[in-house]
């Protein structure tokens, strides 16, 4: 059995949001609430670290290291999850270095973790592997965390979420949500399989091709689905995702997402972040007024948290 540690707030609830469905004029749509999962302001990687953070502690680990964004959620929560569970951490991060730390990046340094900026996104990956070196020659006995918490490990968090939603007894044709690193994704893909879920799991991009995502969501969850029993294969048709909103590039507000975050606010008080959900909202609004799908279907938008970006600078512009 794989090690878990439990300290998210579980089960997350599910709401109606019977404003948004009548504005919109069907289908009935509902939000999974994983804002509120509780750690750090909460969000969807905490599902995942519950996996990761027990792999760290039955390998030894007394760091972890970890690579995003300056305003990264996956970061912020990873911190979190080493500042409850007594490891050291370092984050590796980029994009622009604000003068005075806001929103994730100032929740980051309460954590009390070590920083490595670096300016250039393509120079991220070699500086976190020289970080980890680093780390271990020095006998830190890091624990390297994925970039997303995007790992088959990491990935069990979804499957078992998709259990918990069974449970819920909430009967969704479509479960929609960002995806980006693809652990998500893939541990609903793996759920759906494992626990006989019948709704259709829909991503949408935050930042990856459609191609990509279908071949690397299929590997990884074909990957996670033998540390929980016989290998399941899963091909890329498997993979149901659209990156018709994220050619804009990731992090770049525009005004699919001002108005996505604003109906949700206005018409739900439901707030939103507008670099993941608030994407994501976009696309599942535009598919809506697209006809996409039948107004006597449900659909459940997963709410994969992210709030805190709200107060970040660079996104003053939201309204």
């Amino acid at each position: 059995m794989v090690d878990r540690l439990y300290f998210a707030h579980l089960p997350t609830p599910i709401e109606e949001l019977p404003r948004l469905t009548e504005l919109l004029g069907g289908p009935r749509l509902l939000v999974k609430r994983d804002d509120q999962t509780g750690l750090a302001f909460g969000g969807n990687k905490t599902r995942k670290l519950e996996f990761l953070v027990a792999e760290a502690q039955a390998q030894g680990a007394k760091m972890l290291i970890s690579a995003g964004a300056i305003q990264s959620n996956h970061c912020r929560q990873t911190a979190a999850a080493a500042a409850r569970f007594g490891f050291e951490c370092t984050l590796v991060l980029t994009g622009d270095m604000p003068v005075q730390p806001s929103a994730n990046l100032l929740l980051d340094r309460m954590f009390g973790v070590e920083i490595v900026h670096v300016s250039d996104r393509a120079d991220r990956e070699r500086v976190l592997n020289e970080t980890f070196e680093n780390a271990t020659k020095a006998g830190k006995k890091p624990y390297l965390v994925p970039y997303g918490g995007s790992s088959p490990v990491g990935a069990l968090g979804y499957a078992f979420a998709i259990a918990e939603l069974v449970k819920q007894n909430v009967n969704a044709d479509w479960i929609v949500f960002g995806t980006s690193s693809g652990g998500t994704h893939a541990g609903l893909m793996l759920g759906k399989r494992v626990f006989g879920y019948g709704g259709k799991v829909l991503g949408v991009s935050i930042d990856e091709s459609e191609t990509w995502l279908k071949s690397h969501v299929s590997t990884l969850a074909s990957d996670a689905s033998e540390l929980i029993g016989e290998r399941i294969e899963f091909t890329p048709d498997d993979v149901l995702a659209t990156d018709a909103y994220c050619q804009a590039g990731y992090g770049v507000l525009t005004d699919a997402e001002r108005e996505a975050v604003k109906l949700f606010a206005r018409y739900e008080g439901l707030l939103l972040d507008p670099v993941y959900t608030g994407r994501a909202a976009a696309g599942l609004i535009d598919l809506i007024r697209n006809g996409f799908f039948q107004e006597d279907e449900t659909a459940l938008f997963w709410h994969t948290g992210g709030q805190p970006a709200l107060f970040a600078d660079k996104y003053s512009s939201l309204l």
